[in-house]
């Protein structure tokens, strides 16, 4: 049984970071399993927020062992974000997750990919998961074109992937650094 679905935006805008997802877990392309799966979280005394995209196991494994870089190197988030895309590519056993994150401090944001990506979005907004792509659009175009809160920006642009994604749904939590 493959578990997944999900859209993740990240957005900075006016010293504010805020990443929102959905609630929705899906199995097998086909059923909706879960409709309030809470896949951005807080860690790191709170500090760090991080957003999860792709099978919920491996998503979870992979923010424990971020949590323990965060710690290792002081909630130095970039320097975490690097050592977890090392780790993550070059173990045999953590290269076989699934999975992609949006993390972020009050002061940086990075997408974090088992191929050893670590990327800091080019205008202040990132988005990861099946929905990803709608959200990004609708996340620049509010970003650049309109007078809105990162908050409101992240809300909006999950609400529009929402209504054309089949694997997003409206059911949006939110963290704000």
């Amino acid at each position: 049984m493959k578990l997944e679905g999900t859209t993740i935006i990240g957005v900075r805008k006016n010293g504010q970071t805020v990443i929102a997802g959905d609630g929705q877990v899906t199995q097998n392309q086909q059923v909706v399993m879960k409709s309030n799966a809470k896949k951005v979280r807080r860690i790191y005394n709170d500090s760090v927020i991080l957003g999860f995209a792709g099978s919920v196991a491996d998503a979870f494994t992979l923010s424990e062992r971020f949590e323990e870089m965060l710690n290792k190197y002081s909630g130095n988030l970039m320097r975490a974000a690097v050592e977890l895309a090392m780790l993550w590519r070059g173990d045999r056993t953590l290269r076989q997750l699934e999975a992609l994150m949006i993390v972020a401090d009050k002061n940086e944001m990075y997408i974090v990919s088992g191929s050893g990506d670590v990327i800091e979005p080019e205008y202040g907004v990132c988005a990861i998961g099946s929905g990803g792509n709608y959200a990004l659009a609708a996340g620049r175009a509010l970003l650049e074109n309109t007078d809105m809160t990162a908050e409101q920006i992240a809300r909006e642009a999950m609400r529009l992937a929402s209504d054309i994604c089949i694997f997003t749904n409206s059911n949006i939590v939110v963290e704000v650094a």
